[in-house]
């Protein structure tokens, strides 16, 4: 829940509201220094590695709550679980930035944010599976 209002609190800025000082605003330049040597600095691809990065981590969060709620269930219920629940927040998530000056209701987006969430809720189901752990395992000995 933690996570989903931070998701929240991002979504109801724009921007432009990052540009000042302070934590939020060194993330932005951060993140503009990692892919602007690649894609040029006044690329949207910030954007596009906020979405995905913020519901990689809510697919991981998603998928563990979902083990927790339902150990006995099989990994791939559970991580389809994970992403259908992060792609329905995704789709709320676009609505409330309709209502934020800056923002806007974007449908790619929500395909970004539902690919994170996918590749952040595949890999903790592949990294909790008992195959993946006796490979480890196995691993380690040698």
């Amino acid at each position: 829940m933690l996570w989903a209002a931070v998701i929240f609190f991002m979504s109801a800025h724009a921007g432009s509201d990052f540009d000042g000082t302070g934590p939020l605003a060194a993330i932005k330049r951060w993140l503009v220094g990692l892919v602007a040597p690649v894609f040029g600095p006044e690329t949207d691809i910030v954007n596009v590695a906020a979405h995905f990065t913020e519901y990689l981590v809510f697919g991981v969060l998603l998928f563990l709550a979902a083990h927790q709620t339902w150990p006995n269930a099989k990994t791939v219920q559970l991580a389809l679980i994970a992403i259908a629940l992060a792609s329905l927040y995704a789709v709320t998530d676009e609505f409330h930035q309709s209502f934020v000056p800056g923002r806007l209701c974007d449908s790619a987006d929500w395909l970004t944010d539902t690919l994170g969430a996918a590749l952040g809720a595949s890999a903790a189901a592949t990294l909790s599976s008992a195959s993946f752990s006796s490979h480890l395992r196995v691993f380690r000995d040698c």
